[in-house]
């Protein structure tokens, strides 16, 4: 478990539950308390179940794709820093109104919590650090997010509105320091190799 905590971070910048809290609060707007209580056992569940799935088969899509670790390195790198350049320079990341009855799975399971940056770091963290203490930090990342879901209005209030988009502010830039990590180890690597 030494390397439990440098997998839960990256997992927790990439994630942002802090961040996600208005966003939720706002896609959730106007239902009842059990109906939201169904949405994020539905979001928690799905967000397990294909972050699971993409840390058993992920590497092997990749093999059979060709793709090397340097690509993904380069490639999830890019994707991060644009997700997370997207992040620090807009204010309003609101969804528009979906269905209430698929909102936990798609977008607040996939890919509000379980998007593109956790499938990056998953394929990185694996390969850095093995199977078990990225699993361990994914799984416990994801409970802790529905915890945060659950007690959403709570921490939004002990935050307010500033300490919570200054937090998320803060997240977007240690994601973007780690996409340009991930893009100078991935050249590095590329030329090593070459």
């Amino acid at each position: 478990m030494e390397y439990f905590w440098v997998c839960f971070v990256p997992f927790f910048v990439a994630v942002d539950p802090i961040g996600l809290l208005p966003i939720f609060l706002g896609i959730v707007e106007g239902l009842d308390k059990k109906r939201v209580n169904k949405i994020i056992v539905q979001s928690i569940l799905t967000a397990m179940v294909v972050a699971l799935l993409f840390l058993f088969v992920g590497e092997a899509i990749l093999r059979l794709l060709g793709i090397t670790v340097s690509d993904f390195l380069i490639a999830g790198g890019i994707i991060l820093f644009m997700i997370s350049v997207n992040d620090l320079f807009t204010e309003d990341k609101s969804l528009r109104r979906i269905e209430p009855e698929s909102l936990g799975p798609v977008p607040i399971g996939v890919p509000l919590i379980v998007g593109p940056a956790v499938l990056t770091t998953i394929m990185l963290l694996t390969r850095e650090y093995g199977f078990v203490p990225t699993a361990t930090a994914l799984i416990a990342l994801i409970v802790l997010t529905g915890v945060m879901l659950f007690f959403s209005g709570y921490i939004t209030k002990f935050l307010g509105s500033s300490g919570t988009k200054i937090t998320s502010k803060i997240a977007s830039l240690l994601l973007a320091a780690i996409a340009v990590m991930m893009v100078r180890r991935g050249i590095f690597s590329v030329l090593l190799d070459g």
